[in-house]
């Protein structure tokens, strides 16, 4: 834990705001206990983001004590990865001893996406430290039958604030969790069905307080539910950010990348290959092997073996379940949800390793290990091929093989001879390095470049930050592929005007899609209406809406560009805003940057 606190906060500062989008509505959750509780991109409650606010609530009450910066913000990500480390090793440990334990942890530690997102500020490391938390709390559960339904409650409620994090991703675990404990659990069918109640009802109530509070929340007295086409966080849920992920009907989306188009082996190409995919080829070989072993063997019908049982379940269907849906999904999908995989992963390798080297003396089980070893270093080897360690991959696939063979010849021979005496912490070695260099070295590299924006990726690559010829935007705020526009880093100028009398306004300024405004609101230390919400694509404000907010001396100043041409569908209102205030009020130029002052008459220009 210590080596893994020291690479993520390695040059933390670096990230800077990180992804502005979040950071604004974090600044905003810090000075506004509204926006805290809706999730409110500013601080005056226009829109919310288009997630649930639990990623915002823990580096927010940061912010309130340490003041706004980048370490604030991002220093809670990094124990987050620290928790989460602790969680999977102690989940590992008590069905298969410490060592596996490590084994587990250090996979999730230096898988590169991870590496990436628990020193980032986007919700991901939140959903994963939970799901990881409900893991641990059912192996507690698999193990003291008096104390289950507790531990199953709790369970159910860690999944319920994931649901406030991330909304329908968190409940791709609950189909494999139910099963484990339904198969594995050491009481009688009727308690197990009960506890399984239980942990459903934790879920509900952890989750459901507050899609009912902002449900019968008056509309006209809370934020817009950003994300949503009728201001619904329902359909929020089902929609923008459920359904719609599955078949790419999302109404405001700026669509998906052809890059990342579906297919059976998405997860082994294109970007997202080097994020999470290092040991994804081992984790299912020593899932296969596991279950034979469990198989032939018939553990369940011992209490010990039940429980180790019960956690492979839990994992196994972790991992398949949810890396289906990443790869055969046609909406939104981003090469860092792959994070959601890497505990899944990690407690393969653990438990399979553990299992199938307990099991060495039979020829398949130590030929599955060897293969799980083997097979990561020649993936290594073909994913450096053409990255930045091109010329290294050969040796780490060498050092596989020889782990791999060294291991082989140690399965049978007693662990006090000779040859297993010398040679077998060689091969360990061996085997451990090679699956854990060529992503550690990725990991390390994530640390070293900047990482910002919508659109992040691990490794040695800075944030794309080009013009992909998507819409018309302001000075200094590039797009990124998709469409996105990249958060503008304002002027000195800009921000001097925006800051002159800012106090007197509810909002200091209004601009097309929170990318664009999250500078100016991160620059200023004011709020900044996001039109349109994240896309620029939300029925908020209506042009009748806004003209009245502006007859009112609400806004301050429109900032003039920013509309991403290309969307699936959503509504054009934002646009109506921009013809409508280009028309009617003359623009300033502050280095750059044009802005409408709102409150200023005179003709049309």
């Amino acid at each position: 834990m210590a080596g893994t606190g020291v690479l993520y906060l390695w040059n933390l500062g670096v990230n800077g705001w990180a992804n502005p989008f979040y950071s604004a509505a974090i600044q905003a959750a810090s000075k506004s206990w509204e926006a805290f509780l809706f999730g409110s991109f500013d601080a005056s409650n226009s829109i919310t983001v288009d997630k649930p606010p639990a990623s915002l609530w823990i580096p927010a009450l940061a912010v309130r004590v340490f003041g706004l910066n980048s370490y604030s913000i991002l220093v809670p990500q990094v124990l987050m990865g620290l928790a989460a480390f602790f969680l999977l090793y102690a989940t590992v440990a008590r069905v298969a001893g410490r060592p596996a334990g490590l084994l587990a942890g250090s996979v999730l530690a230096l898988t590169p996406v991870a590496t990436l997102m628990f020193r980032y500020n986007n919700p991901d490391a939140l959903v994963v430290l939970l799901m990881t938390a409900a893991a641990y709390a059912l192996c507690r559960a698999l193990q003291n039958g008096k104390q289950a339904v507790w531990w199953m409650l709790a369970a159910g409620a860690l999944l319920g604030l994931g649901f406030l994090t991330k909304q329908l991703q968190v409940l791709l675990v609950v189909p494999g969790f139910g099963l484990a404990y339904l198969l594995a659990a050491p009481i009688g069918w009727v308690r197990r069905i009960g506890h399984l109640l239980a942990a459903a009802a934790g879920l509900v109530l952890a989750a459901g307080w507050w899609v009912l509070l902002v449900e019968l929340w008056p509309a006209s007295a809370r934020p817009y539910i950003g994300g949503s086409q009728h201001n619904s966080v329902l359909e929020l849920t089902f929609g923008y950010n459920g359904l719609g992920r599955l078949s790419g009907t999302e109404d405001g989306s700026v669509g998906t990348r052809r890059t990342l188009t579906a297919g059976l082996f998405r997860l082994f190409g294109g970007g997202f290959a080097i994020q999470a995919s290092w040991l994804l080829p081992a984790a299912l070989i020593l899932l296969g092997g596991t279950a034979w072993v469990l198989y032939r063997t018939r553990a369940w019908r011992i209490p010990a073996g039940r429980q180790f049982t019960g956690m492979v379940i839990a994992f196994g269907t972790w991992l398949l379940l949810t890396g289906l849906v990443f790869t055969f999904m046609r909406g939104i999908i981003h090469t860092y949800y792959t994070v959601a995989l890497v505990p899944a992963i990690g407690a393969l390798i653990g438990l399979g390793s553990w299992l199938l080297w307990r099991h060495r003396k039979h020829t398949g089980a130590i030929t599955m290990l060897g293969a799980a070893v083997a097979a990561t270093g020649f993936w290594a080897w073909y994913l450096t091929g053409r990255g930045f360690l091109q010329g290294w991959g050969g040796y780490v696939a060498m050092a596989a093989l020889a782990g791999a063979i060294g291991l082989a010849l140690c399965a049978r021979r007693p662990a006090n001879s000779r040859v297993s005496l010398i040679l077998l912490p060689v091969a360990a070695v061996l085997a451990i390095a090679s699956a854990l260099a060529a992503p550690a070295a990725y990991s390390a590299a994530t640390t070293q470049v900047a990482k910002t924006g919508a659109i992040i990726i691990a490794g040695p690559r800075p944030t794309i930050a080009h013009h992909s010829g998507f819409g018309h935007h302001p000075a200094g705020a590039p797009t990124i592929p998709g469409g996105l526009v990249q958060a503008p880093v304002p002027s000195a100028a800009a921000v001097r005007l925006l800051r002159e009398g800012g106090d007197s306004y509810r909002w200091v300024a209004a601009a097309i899609g929170a990318n664009n405004a999250a500078g100016y609101q991160l620059a200023t230390g004011l709020p900044v209406m996001p039109a349109g919400g994240f896309n620029g694509t939300d029925p908020f404000p209506t042009l009748a809406q806004f003209k009245t907010m502006v007859s009112r001396g609400d806004i301050h100043y429109w900032i003039g560009g920013g509309l991403p041409e290309k969307s699936h569908g959503g509504s054009r209102t934002s646009k109506e805003i921009n013809d409508w205030v280009s028309a009617t009020f003359i623009p300033t130029e502050a280095n750059g940057t044009v802005l409408y002052d709102l409150t200023a008459t005179g003709p049309a220009r």
